[in-house]
């Protein structure tokens, strides 16, 4: 009875060490939106841009889904940029990963539509 309960507990143990596969690809999202708040400026905007970026085509290659906002703050950049069809476009590809998103990403697609 004793071994059967080690074999059970050593088991468990096991299947509790088990790596998974992450959800999202983050990379370093946090830290380039940091810098991007705390000092501001053309060349944070950009660098925050170039990791956004980054991400999309690091979960295209490890085949994990867009993290949440990535293509909406993208769509935000671009229409910061008067850039409407390009902002659109991410608005679009947010609202299709993420359906929970589309009543926002409507009301963006429409203020992107009415600057364009």
């Amino acid at each position: 009875m004793k071994a059967l309960f080690i074999v059970i507990v050593i088991t468990v143990f096991l299947a509790g060490c088990q790596t998974t596969k992450p959800m999202y690809e983050y990379e370093d999202y946090a830290e380039s939106f940091y810098s991007l708040k705390k000092e501001g400026g053309d060349e944070a905007a950009k660098q925050w841009q170039t990791s956004l970026e980054s991400i999309i085509e690091k979960s295209k290659v490890k085949a994990v889904r867009v993290p949440p906002g990535v293509y909406a703050n993208l769509g935000y950049i671009h229409l910061k940029a008067n850039n409407s069809a390009g902002a659109i476009s991410f608005f679009e590809q947010e609202k299709q990963i993420y359906p929970e998103a589309a009543k926002f990403m409507d009301n963006l697609i429409q203020k992107a539509k009415a600057r364009g």
